[in-house]
């Protein structure tokens, strides 16, 4: 039996890094090097214990010799492991069956082309816990090293997305994370295919913050997104976000429909007060208003069944059971606290 005063050590964070790799064969060496270099377990600025316990890189089947790399990785460091797909995914898809793989009860996922810094993984930590949040966004303090046309769309689609769809999160997702293992994993096994990752998150995560990085010069590496697959990208984004979107419809449907009662009052007031109006134009624009709004409003209500089949169909959960938040990792202390 321990006495009164002994201190119970909370046992340290254990960490899993997911890296998706497409074109990796020029990066991916350096990128593993750092972040074995931080693998050992060691305590963050605000005192957590943790340590990066495994490291999985998922083989997207880019067009370069990335495989080759990944093998002599799982050769050179003990705690690298390939994870390989049989065909090319995608980014979201790749890092999925990253989460799925893991066993830690943390998963970082960052890109494979160095642009962030593993070095922020202990800030991000030390936000989760101060915080108790179960998800960490790298909050870049720079702008992204993408060209100004490419950096100008995706601020342009996050507020398209927040503003149009209502979905608040939108503006803070990026690629590099942090997510309770659990919680990953759980993500990992419901979400259907085709979904936006970061929006299958936010259906189960109650609390989500950011951290502050500086994200660094991808160099000479060519991005593996064109243009097409950009939109695509965000047109993903915005069938994922919920029912929100099929109810633009009805709204606009309800607001044809008032402007087409305005203007009929409109025209009866005109006509009793001696007004001439053009014969057969108002009645014309009554019926189209009223008729359209009609029309978009019963479309509108179709939209919602459809949007209660399309949320089954993507997987979303009814409910998500993860462990005692106060047993687990969010609920472990420093050496300071005990």
């Amino acid at each position: 039996m321990s006495s009164a005063s002994e201190v119970i050590v909370s046992p340290a964070h254990r960490i899993s890094v997911v890296v998706p790799v497409y074109q990796g064969e020029k990066t991916l060496a350096a990128l593993v090097d750092e972040i074995t270099a931080l693998a050992s377990e060691r305590a963050t600025p605000a005192g957590h214990r943790r340590e990066v316990t495994e490291v999985l890189l998922v083989h997207d089947n880019g067009p370069d010799a990335s495989d080759r790399v990944i093998r002599d990785l799982e050769s050179t460091h003990d705690i690298v492991r390939g994870v390989w797909l049989s065909r090319n995914f995608g980014q979201h898809a790749a890092t999925l069956a990253g989460m799925a793989s893991t066993g830690g009860d943390w998963i970082v996922t960052l890109d494979e082309d160095g642009q962030h810094d593993p070095a922020y993984i202990d800030s991000m930590l030390d936000t989760a816990m101060a915080e108790q949040a179960a998800l960490v966004y790298a909050r870049p303090e720079n702008a992204a090293p993408h060209g100004l046309l490419r950096n100008a769309a995706s601020k342009g689609a996050k507020v398209v997305l927040r503003a149009v769809f209502g979905d608040g999160d939108a503006s803070v997702f990026q690629s590099y994370r942090l997510i309770l293992g659990d919680v990953g994993r759980s993500v990992s096994a419901y979400a259907g295919s085709g979904v936006y990752l970061d929006v299958a998150i936010s259906w189960v995560t109650r609390r989500v913050t950011t951290s502050p990085v500086r994200l660094r010069d991808e160099g000479d590496r060519t991005s593996g997104y064109s243009l097409r697959k950009l939109l695509s990208h965000f047109w993903r984004m915005v069938l994922t976000s919920g029912t929100r979107g099929l109810r633009v419809v009805s709204v606009l449907g309800v607001v044809l429909a008032v402007l087409g009662l305005l203007f009929a009052l409109y025209v009866v007031v005109a006509t009793l007060s001696g007004r001439e109006l053009e014969a057969g134009w108002s009645s014309t624009i009554v019926v189209v208003l009223l008729s359209t709004g009609a029309i978009l409003f019963s479309l509108g209500i179709v939209a919602e069944y459809i949007g209660v089949a399309v949320n089954m169909a993507m997987g979303r959960p009814s409910y998500l059971i993860v462990s005692d938040p106060g047993r687990g990792p969010l609920g472990r202390r420093t050496p300071a606290d005990q």
